[in-house]
C-alpha cells in the first residue's frame, strides 16, 4: 500500500514524471492536436482508463500530471482538467441530470453557475431551485423524488457562510439509500483549496475546482478540475469530451506550476487577510467583516469544525450612510488594492458587490455598501495603510453640486 504524503510534499512531488519530462524538474506544455501511432493495433486500441494518449483534446502527459496531483491533494481517485471553473461546475452538474430533473443548488454559490443552470440547463427542461446555505440537515424537506444533484459551496460567494457540509451529504446520502435513487453531491471548493477542506472526507461525492484563483496564483491563466471516485469518473470523463472545454496545454503547465507553491502563498496570504480583517472591525467604518475565520463571524464554528485553514478572500459590509459615489471616490484613489473580477493571484483586489443581486432566497449581506477584498502578496502594513487612506476619502467625500446647480 503507497504511503500517504503529507501536503507539502504532495504539492512538491505529486505528477512529477521525469521519464515524460525527460529529466527536466518540470514537465513542459505538451502542443499536441494529433497524437502518431507506430501501428494499426496501436491506433484502434482505445485506452478506457484514460491514462493514455490518442488526441489532444483527450489530455496530455501534463494534463495528466495535473490531474495525478490535484487528485492526490482533495483524496480523490480521478481528477479531469477543463477550460476554466464554470466548466468545471457545468461539466459536474450536467453529466447528472436530463430533462425533468430536479437539482438544489445554494443560493450562495458562484453566480454564473446558477445562471448556467437557471438559463441553459432550464431550457432543457432541468428545474433549477436555489436553497438558503444555512439550510443544514433541512434540505431534507426540498428533495424531491425527481432530485439528482445537491449543488454547494462553502463558504458562499460574496457572503460568506459557512455550510454544514456532513448534515447536507449525511442527509442526502441517506434518502439516497431509502429511495433507491442516487442524488449527486457537489462542492465548489476554490475558496478553500484542498490544502483546508477535503469535501470528499465529509461525504461529498464530487468536488469542483477555479484552479484560475489558487492554484494556478498568477492571475495568468483559466483552468478548471473536477475531482471525482472512479465510479463518477467515466461519464464526467465523456460529458467533458462531449463538450469540447479540455484545458490547454498552456494552462495546465501553469497549474502544475502554481500548485508547487499553493501551500506558502496560502500560508501568508491568510495570515494577512486575518490581520487586515481584525483590523477591519475595529474600523466605524464596517459594519460587517464576512470572514469564517474571525470568532465573531457567521458560520465560525462550521468553520472551525471542519476547515484546517483559511484563505484571504472575504466580504466588507459598510455602514448605510455611505452613499455609492463616496464609496467609488474610495475605490478609485487605492494605490495597491486593484479592481478586478477574479481573485487568487499575487495581487491584493477590492471590488464593490451586489450580493443580493438576484439571489432567491435572500442571503445575509447587511444593508450597507458591499465590498469583496482578495489579499495578495504585498506588505500587509502597506495594505492597511491603503485601506485607511481609501476610508478617509469615503469620509471626506462631498459631491460636485455645481454641475447640479448648472443645469
Amino acid at each position: 500500500m503507497k504511503k500517504q504524503r503529507r501536503v507539502d510534499t504532495t504539492l512538491t512531488h505529486a505528477g512529477r514524471n521525469t521519464r515524460v519530462s525527460q529529466g527536466a524538474v518540470n514537465i513542459p506544455p505538451f502542443r499536441a492536436s494529433t497524437v502518431l501511432f507506430d501501428t494499426i493495433n496501436d491506433l484502434r486500441t482505445w485506452d478506457p482508463d484514460f491514462r493514455a494518449f490518442h488526441y489532444g483534446r483527450v489530455g496530455t502527459p501534463g494534463s495528466l500530471a495535473l490531474e495525478e496531483a490535484y487528485a492526490e491533494l482533495e483524496g480523490a481517485d480521478r481528477a479531469i482538467a477543463v477550460s476554466c471553473g464554470l466548466a468545471a461546475i457545468n461539466i459536474s452538474i450536467s453529466t447528472f441530470v436530463q430533462a425533468g430533473d430536479h437539482i438544489l443548488i445554494t443560493a450562495g454559490a458562484y453566480g454564473p453557475g446558477i445562471t448556467f443552470c437557471r438559463s441553459h440547463l432550464g431550457r432543457f427542461g432541468v428545474e433549477i431551485e436555489t436553497y438558503s446555505p444555512e439550510i443544514g440537515a433541512g434540505i431534507e424537506a426540498l428533495i424531491r423524488p425527481n432530485t439528482r444533484v445537491v449543488y454547494l459551496e462553502s463558504p458562499s460567494s460574496m457572503t460568506f457562510e459557512v455550510q454544514d457540509i456532513p448534515a447536507i451529504t449525511s442527509t442526502v446520502a441517506r434518502l439516497s439509500a431509502e429511495r433507491g435513487n442516487r442524488i449527486v453531491t457537489i462542492l465548489d471548493n476554490t475558496w478553500a483549496t484542498p490544502l483546508n477542506l477535503r469535501p470528499l472526507d465529509h461525504g461529498v461525492d464530487i468536488v469542483v475546482q477555479a484552479a484560475t484563483k489558487y492554484l494556478v496564483g498568477h492571475a495568468d491563466a483559466m483552468l478548471g478540475i473536477i475531482a471525482c471516485s472512479n465510479k463518477d469518473f467515466p461519464a464526467i470523463k465523456s460529458e467533458t469530451m462531449h463538450q469540447g472545454v479540455n484545458a490547454g496545454s498552456e494552462e495546465v503547465y501553469l497549474g502544475l506550476r502554481g500548485l508547487r507553491t499553493l501551500s506558502v502563498r496560502l500560508e501568508r496570504q491568510f495570515a494577512s487577510a486575518l490581520k487586515i480583517a481584525q483590523w477591519l472591525q475595529q474600523r466605524p467604518e464596517v459594519a460587517k467583516v464576512l470572514f469564517p475565520p474571525l470568532p465573531d463571524a457567521p458560520g465560525h464554528d462550521l468553520w472551525l469544525r471542519d476547515f484546517t485553514g483559511g484563505s484571504s478572500l472575504m466580504g466588507i459590509v459598510l455602514n448605510t450612510d455611505y452613499e455609492k459615489e463616496a464609496v467609488n471616490a474610495m475605490l478609485d484613489g487605492m494605490q495597491l488594492f486593484s479592481m478586478g473580477f477574479s481573485w487568487g493571484g499575487y495581487e491584493s483586489l477590492l471590488i464593490g458587490g451586489r450580493p443580493q443581486h438576484g439571489r432567491t432566497p435572500k442571503v445575509y449581506a447587511g444593508h450597507g455598501p458591499a465590498m469583496r477584498l482578495y489579499t495578495g502578496l504585498e506588505d500587509v502594513d502597506e495594505l492597511i495603510d491603503d485601506l485607511e487612506s481609501g476610508f478617509n476619502r469615503l469620509n471626506q467625500f462631498e459631491p460636485d453640486t455645481h454641475a447640479e446647480k448648472d443645469k
